[in-house]
């Protein structure tokens, strides 16, 4: 992935990831209380930031990571 894709993708993908995981993570803690979706959007609002911050650590290693396994599965099937 190049230029600006580099990091937009990792934004979009860290943001539904952060948003899917605060509201399952806070509703497992809490139930279902009557300020429930403010103390998603808490969450959620912390979480993104550092799940942004991972992804772009994590997506050059997820990629070679990927294309090794890649290779030895290719270079088993020969």
């Amino acid at each position: 992935m190049q230029g600006k894709a580099r990091f937009i993708f990792p934004a979009i993908l860290s943001g539904v990831m952060a948003f899917l995981m605060t509201a399952v993570i806070t509703y497992l803690n809490l139930g279902m209380p009557p300020d429930f979706v403010a103390r998603w959007l808490k969450a959620f609002v912390i979480a993104w930031p550092l799940a942004y911050c991972a992804a772009l650590i994590a997506s050059p290693i997820a990629r070679k990571g990927t294309a090794w396994i890649v290779a030895k599965i290719e270079g088993q099937q020969s």
